[in-house]
C-alpha cells in the first residue's frame, strides 16, 4: 500500500489491481479488510459524493407517547375467559401506560433537581454575595483610613514647615534685633 494519502487516491484504479494479482483474490479481499481499508473505502464513498448534502439527524430528547386511550373494549388481560388474542391487546395495552408513567415520573423528577439546583444556586450566590459586600466594606475602610492618615499627615507637615518657617523667622528677627541693638551700643 502507498503511504500517501487516501483522499488523493480516489479513481485510482491502477493502484487496486498492482496490489491483487487476479480478480479473485480482490473479491476475497473486499470482505477481509483491515481498519485502514475500511475507512479509505468510506472516503472513497463520501468523496464519490461531495456534491450531496450531509442529513445530520437532530436529537431525541423524550419519546413521543400517544395520549392514553380513553375507553379500552374488552381487555380482561390474563383472567380466566379471556381469549388467546386478548392477552397480547392487554400487555400491549399495558407497556404503553407504563411508559406513559415511567415518561411523567422522569419529567417530575427531572423538574425536582433543577429546582433545588436553582436554590442550591441561589442560596451559593447569596453567599457569595456577602462575601464580596464584607470584603468590599473592609477595603473601603481601609482607603478611608489610608485617606485620612495621608491628609493627617500632609496637614502635620504644612504646620511644621509653618513653625520651622515661623521659628526661622522668629530667630531672624531676634538675630537682626540683637544685631541692631549691637549697632545702637555701639553708637
Amino acid at each position: 500500500m502507498s503511504t500517501e494519502n487516501p483522499v488523493q487516491e480516489t479513481g485510482n484504479s491502477s493502484s487496486d489491481s498492482e496490489h491483487f494479482e487476479n480478480e479473485e483474490e480482490k473479491k476475497r479481499h473486499k470482505y477481509n479488510l483491515t481498519p485502514a481499508e475500511i475507512q479509505r473505502q468510506q472516503l472513497e464513498k463520501l468523496l464519490k459524493r461531495a456534491d450531496k448534502p450531509v442529513n445530520i439527524p437532530e436529537m431525541v430528547d423524550k419519546p413521543k407517547l400517544k395520549p392514553p386511550k380513553d375507553i379500552v373494549r374488552n381487555v380482561q388481560g390474563s383472567s380466566a375467559g379471556a381469549g388467546s388474542g386478548e392477552f397480547h391487546v392487554y400487555r400491549a395495552h399495558r407497556r404503553r401506560e407504563y411508559t406513559r408513567l415511567k415518561v411523567m415520573e422522569e419529567e417530575t423528577k427531572k423538574e425536582e433537581e433543577k429546582r433545588e439546583f436553582e436554590a442550591k444556586m441561589a442560596a451559593i450566590k447569596t453567599q457569595e454575595e456577602k462575601k464580596t459586600a464584607k470584603k468590599r466594606e473592609k477595603r473601603q475602610k481601609k482607603k478611608q483610613k489610608k485617606r485620612q492618615n495621608t491628609k493627617r499627615t500632609k496637614t502635620e507637615e504644612i504646620n511644621k514647615d509653618k513653625q520651622i518657617d515661623t521659628n526661622d523667622n522668629n530667630k531672624n528677627i531676634e538675630s537682626k534685633n540683637e544685631s541692631s541693638d549691637s549697632d545702637s551700643e555701639e553708637d
